[in-house]
């Protein structure tokens, strides 16, 4: 239904009651009331017709009077023009009250005598790192679908591009531009992160994290989502990452020295103490898998990052 401009909404109707409080019909239908406008007289030429007379209202007279019956005495019923009230609802969109997102914990420790933890039904907040063809994108993607319980998948690449007009591409060159627009969706992903976390959703993000840049790097998510955020490193070899490289398309491809670059740099978080998955010989299936279980290892004792 289509409403016209400027006219207030209806709230959503629920069955067994009348219209919701503040929402009166007569403000889309004014009647002849008091403070109304007047109604305007007919063209001339036509007869007007006086009104018909209305006899007043008989109101019988009272019978006598009984004492009420505690046990059938109705309670308060509200009048023809007093709808029942409808109670308020959390948010102006709905009526589903969604807990705030805040930062995501350290996965609890199970005890010694457990048994090692199942990644695939718990709620996680995980961070894929690695270079420039990877495969962070396929994997997270994958991870994501084939995952027991709901789980989203957040990837900094599509929320820097959600910028269409004025798009800073970082290989024109690394500016104050591309910067803040970078930062800007970071923290954009961890805000959403925080958000499906806190109603029950895992979470899966991928960037390219350099270990050389901590505060913009690592930190920054660690600030941004939580410190129970859990990061894991892919790092395929140079070979295999250029000759990923070289199907790309668009902005998403990198230049040869651009990708050596980058993974020279990459290779840092060997001794950084952070998982790290060689994905060289892996298809995208068996790094899924064999992230479940670096991640069982990361609950069972989270990394110090």
């Amino acid at each position: 239904m289509q409403h016209a401009v400027g006219s207030p909404l209806p709230p959503p109707h629920q069955p067994g009651h009348g219209p919701a409080l503040g929402w009166s019909p007569a403000a889309h239908h004014p009647g002849p009331h008091a403070g109304s406008a007047p109604v305007p007289p007919p063209a001339q030429g036509y007869p007007v017709q006086a009104p018909h007379p209305v006899a007043p209202r008989q109101v019988p007279a009272p019978g006598p009077q009984h004492a009420p019956d505690p046990q059938l005495a109705p309670g308060p019923v509200p009048g023809p023009h007093q709808p029942a009230p409808v109670p308020p609802s959390p948010e102006g969109t709905g009526h589903v009250a969604l807990p705030p997102g805040g930062p995501v914990a350290v996965p609890s420790v199970p005890p010694a005598t457990a048994a090692a933890p199942d990644p695939t039904t718990t709620t996680l907040a995980v961070l894929l790192i690695g270079p420039a063809g990877a495969g962070k994108t396929s994997v997270a993607k994958y991870w994501a679908d084939h995952r027991r319980v709901p789980t989203a998948h957040i990837s900094l690449d599509d929320v820097r591009e959600w910028v269409r007009s004025g798009f800073a591409d970082p290989q024109t060159g690394w500016n104050e531009h591309s910067e803040a627009q970078y930062r800007l969706a970071r923290r954009t992903c961890g805000f959403s992160a925080r958000n499906f976390l806190a109603n029950g959703i895992s979470c899966i993000l991928d960037d390219a994290v350099f270990p050389d840049r901590p505060v913009v790097g690592l930190g920054g998510w660690k600030r941004h989502v939580g410190p129970g955020l859990l990061p894991v490193v892919l790092l395929p070899g140079l070979d295999i990452v250029l000759e990923r490289n070289a199907e790309r398309s668009g902005n998403r491809r990198l230049t040869d020295e651009e990708v050596a670059r980058i993974h020279g740099r990459m290779a840092g978080w060997y001794g950084s103490g952070l998982p790290i998955i060689d994905n060289s010989q892996l298809g995208i299936p068996e790094t899924a898998h064999l992230l479940d279980e670096v991640l069982s290892r990361s609950i069972a004792s989270p990394p110090s990052w």
